[in-house]
């Protein structure tokens, strides 16, 4: 039996990447498990959905923290090594990582992103593209650096815009897209740094 890249996936919500790599991790030749599925808001909706599927459910609850997100980053970096994650997976979590975990993990975090980078960063991508006027949108997995989403490219898939598109159609596609990407690069990471 190989041994398998522990993974932990960070989520704020509901966390349908994080259940699309929960499901990838399944199969018997891949080669990263999710060993642990970690919110930060204490109803995200992944949680339950995580222990349901069998993997541990934790929430390191921002609120206490306040303002000082380092603090409360400082406990979730201390969750994750007690558990000897080896990869963190960003999947729909919704805050602003300050440089303590970006430097910690550096090189061992990765992002799903919903536009073809480095074309809209950050927020409300589906609308800006359609504003734009652009044929495609579509989805980037890559590895978390200081700068919002502007670490190198790991992977990527384009999506067509449909006349009459509007954000809810557009986004319905680019997940479906996003579900498929994030664990086929994923699994292509850990087999490039972690396979001997």
């Amino acid at each position: 039996m190989m041994s398998r890249t522990k993974v932990a996936a960070l989520i704020s919500g509901r966390g349908s990447n994080m259940e699309a790599l929960v499901r990838a991790a399944q199969a018997a030749d891949c080669p990263f498990e999710i060993a642990l599925v970690l919110a930060n808001k204490p109803d995200a909706k992944g949680l339950e959905i995580a222990a349901a599927a069998g993997v541990e459910a934790l929430c390191v609850d921002s609120k206490p923290f306040g303002k000082d997100r380092e603090a409360h980053e400082r406990a979730i970096d201390a969750a994750l090594r007690a558990r000897g994650v080896q990869v963190i997976a960003l999947a729909g979590y919704m805050r602003i990582l300050t440089p303590f975990l970006v430097d910690a993990w550096e090189g061992r975090m990765l992002n799903i992103h919903p536009s073809l980078l480095p074309a809209y960063p950050g927020l409300d991508t589906h609308n800006r593209a359609i504003a734009a006027g652009e044929a495609e949108a579509g989805c980037t997995v890559h590895l978390v650096t200081a700068g919002v989403d502007e670490g190198p490219i790991l992977g990527q898939a384009r999506v067509a815009i449909l006349p009459g598109d509007d954000e809810h159609a557009l986004a319905a596609r680019v997940l479906e897209q996003e579900h498929k990407l994030y664990a086929a690069t994923l699994a292509d990471f850990v087999e490039q740094r972690f396979s001997v």
